[in-house]
């Protein structure tokens, strides 16, 4: 069986809740996590020590909270409560080294499913996507990490459009597959607004899934990072973050069986 499940950041009792609601067995199961492992919640440390441990049989992605983390490691963040056992741990190179191995989109060859944290933007189809996820992960494993993640990190634009320029379009790309939420009818990134898209639209902007002119691609795209949409299912897109972090749920969803299973984090 293979398991895909929303956004942790540090929920470690939640996560082992929902494993074994559906009962997971790290010797025959596969999980795909969407990203956000860490931050916000007061056990990311036990979290990325049970993912680590069982990492042959998890698939991840990285998100944004788990950018912070490295760049957290790299001084160009500052550290926070959540984070800080981290960053103290005796393992902490050990668990940066493998996070800096973590692609930005997973495809899966036997399936009819791809996964990136915040999805996959309009104006990509996949072999773009693809194209982006590959320089972006030659980038996290470069020896100008540092540089590179400042300068990434210190662009604080809410707008982001594509085809300006290479440095631009890097940043675009980061941003399309860590941060995304709405977009515009050219396929700009609108990157200010984190309200559910039944209560707070931008004018002129839609949600990145909803753009009228998105490129055809293959796979169905599971994806987390907007807790406000919450579970969100349609024939190209499942979202899975639902908030458990903000006591909300935990939800995972079978790549085989296409069922759904939540539990609470209240």
């Amino acid at each position: 069986m293979i398991w895909a499940i929303g956004d942790l950041q540090g929920c470690y009792n939640s996560f082992m809740s929902l494993l074994k609601k559906i009962n997971f067995n790290s010797d025959v199961d596969e999980l795909w996590l969407v990203g956000d492992l860490v931050n916000r919640g007061r056990n990311s440390l036990e979290i990325l020590e049970y993912v680590y441990e069982h990492r042959n049989s998890i698939k991840v992605v990285l998100g944004n909270h788990d950018i912070s983390l490295i760049a957290a490691y790299y001084g160009i963040k500052k550290t926070n409560s959540f984070i800080e056992p981290i960053i103290k741990s005796p393992r902490v190179d050990e668990y940066i080294n493998w996070l800096r191995t973590i692609p930005f989109l997973h495809i899966d060859k036997n399936s009819n499913y791809c996964m990136a944290h915040a999805g996959i933007a309009p104006i990509f189809d996949l072999e773009e996507a693809k194209k982006w996820n590959y320089i972006l992960q030659a980038r996290l494993l470069g020896n100008d990490i540092k540089k590179w993640l400042t300068d990434l990190l210190g662009n604080k634009q809410d707008y982001l459009n594509y085809g300006v320029s290479l440095e631009e379009d890097e940043i675009y790309a980061f941003s399309s597959f860590t941060r995304m939420r709405y977009c515009f009818e050219d396929g700009g990134l609108e990157l200010e607004n984190k309200s559910s898209p039944k209560i707070d639209i931008i004018q002129d902007t839609t949600p990145w899934f909803n753009a009228v002119n998105r490129k055809k691609i293959e796979k169905k795209i599971i994806f987390g990072h907007w807790s406000t949409l919450g579970l969100y299912q349609d024939e190209n897109v499942i979202a899975l973050d639902t908030g458990c972090v903000w006591e909300g749920k935990l939800t995972a969803f079978n790549l085989d069986t296409q069922a759904i299973v939540s539990v609470d984090c209240k």
